[in-house]
């Protein structure tokens, strides 16, 4: 058998932001953010059903985002590391700023239009 070719970096990057493109994932992260959770308070949060919950968690565990651990009967979900929290308030401040600059053009727009 040959070797495996690696996937170029830009390629691995887009895979990864491919697998944060779910809102629900998104908010997941959101609240984990805050803490480690247990799936049932990640649920009383996210109008979700359960099975399409776990479903996200899995994709976010399998990735390595998140880790698991069991506390009797209850599952609790965290970040597996900083960097997804600063990769979240990044994104917030990203977010942030194109409004800002939306808002901003808008005014003008409108300012041109009374004109």
């Amino acid at each position: 058998m040959g070797r495996e070719v690696p996937v170029p970096l830009y390629q691995a990057k887009a895979e990864f932001f491919r697998m944060l493109g779910h809102p629900v994932r998104i908010r997941v992260l959101e609240l984990l953010c805050e803490g480690p959770t247990p799936v049932r308070d990640l649920l009383a949060q996210i109008d979700i059903e359960a099975s399409n919950l776990s479903q996200q968690l899995a994709v976010l565990r399998r990735q390595g985002i998140v880790r698991a651990t069991r506390d009797g009967s209850t599952v609790v979900y965290e970040l597996a590391g900083p960097d997804v929290s600063d990769l979240m308030k990044a994104a917030r401040r990203i977010l942030t700023e194109l409004i800002i600059g939306q808002e901003r053009l808008l005014a003008e727009l409108q300012e041109a239009e009374q004109r």
